[in-house]
């Protein structure tokens, strides 16, 4: 298995709680707002990313360290993915295997249930130890 994959795999299911959703606060929360205008607008360009990314892959939340900033990214594929230099910090998994079975071909509304499951604990201390690195 290609390295990014398996770390993007690994991530997917440490950023998830059956008692996670709801909105991260303090310094993650703030940044969020800072960088991408409101929870919301960085919500709708998160679930976009997955959304709509072609085939099999990802959309993440990553810590891009020389601009001191967060973003979302659309990881497609796992072959052809040139290293980014950032950190993940917020996974979404967007493999047919992660949906199929229950959303069958509506990844959308599987991509929105996974805002119930965000286990921001996890996406705090990531976010935490990259940003003190």
């Amino acid at each position: 298995m290609h390295i990014y994959r398996y770390c993007e795999h690994t991530i997917f299911w440490q950023n998830l709680s059956p008692d996670g959703g709801d909105r991260p606060d303090g310094e993650l929360g703030a940044v969020i707002d800072e960088h991408f205008g409101s929870f919301d607008a960085f919500a709708k360009q998160l679930t976009t990313a997955t959304a709509t990314v072609q085939g099999s892959g990802w959309g993440v939340l990553a810590w891009e360290p020389l601009g001191r900033r967060l973003v979302v990214e659309q990881v497609y594929d796992h072959h052809g993915n040139v290293g980014m230099n950032t950190t993940p910090l917020l996974v979404f998994d967007a493999w047919e295997q992660a949906y199929y079975l229950q959303y069958r071909n509506v990844r959308p509304d599987y991509v929105e249930k996974l805002w119930d499951l965000i286990n921001w604990t996890d996406v705090i201390a990531r976010f935490e130890a990259v940003r003190g690195a």
